[in-house]
């Protein structure tokens, strides 16, 4: 009996495992069958790059749920990371533009005190100091345009390598434009700066689009989920 009662537990504990198995092969073909799908709609280039098998392992590594959780996190990292490079970015160009009013007044009341002999030479003097203040607005603007580009950069690498650690397929650190895989763009960053301000654009600043190749897949994984 009681041989009889373990190896009944025993097929139960078997027919168990074997039934949360065939659950968890329906979920990955149904996750792989909505990837399919999802990269149908990228460009060609993008559809030939993601072959069955790197689509089959990122549905393997969405069964339980931890990668999405971790994409989510890398996705609030990002937001907040561009927030904080467009409030930089707009509060340099408000000081910019405080700075070319007040050069604009004190020119204007020099002017008006200027005798009449003398206003060439102060409008001369004046246009030399304007265009010294414009190169140096344009170069400050370089450079932050650059700081920028760069903490873009690293964000990319950080997503990179963490996706990697997580053994998501596809994942790597590279700077290769050709090869890298992250999964966010930057489409919302870039509508910031040319929808607050006319004179505020992405200009000089190097978008990056090969880095930001899967925004597509990891943005609409998340319809696979809800």
């Amino acid at each position: 009996m009681e041989r009889f009662g373990g190896g009944g537990a025993g097929g139960y504990e078997a027919a168990a495992q074997q039934q949360q198995l065939s659950r968890q092969q329906e979920r990955h073909y149904r996750l792989l069958s909505e990837l399919q799908a999802l990269v149908k709609a990228l460009p060609s280039p993008c559809q030939q790059r993601l072959s069955y098998t790197t689509l089959s392992d990122l549905a393997l590594a969405l069964l339980d749920g931890t990668v999405f959780e971790i994409v989510q996190g890398l996705l609030e990292i990002q937001h907040l990371t561009e927030k904080n490079l467009y409030s930089q970015r707009l509060q340099l160009h408000s000081e910019h533009r405080g700075l070319k009013q007040e050069l604009f007044h004190r020119h204007k009341e020099a002017q008006q005190c200027c005798r009449p002999h003398n206003l060439p030479l102060l409008r001369a003097a004046q246009q030399r100091e304007m265009e010294a203040v414009e190169q140096r607005i344009r170069e400050e603007q370089r450079m932050m345009d650059e700081k920028i580009v760069l903490e873009l950069d690293q964000k990319v690498i950080d997503q990179q390598s963490t996706l990697e650690k997580a053994g998501v397929s596809g994942f790597y650190i590279t700077t290769n434009p050709q090869n890298c895989l992250s999964p966010f763009a930057g489409a919302d960053f870039t509508d910031e700066f040319t929808g607050a301000d006319s004179e505020v654009t992405t200009e000089g600043i190097r978008v990056r689009e090969g880095f930001f190749l899967n925004k597509q897949i990891c943005c609409l994984l998340s319809r696979v989920f809800f």
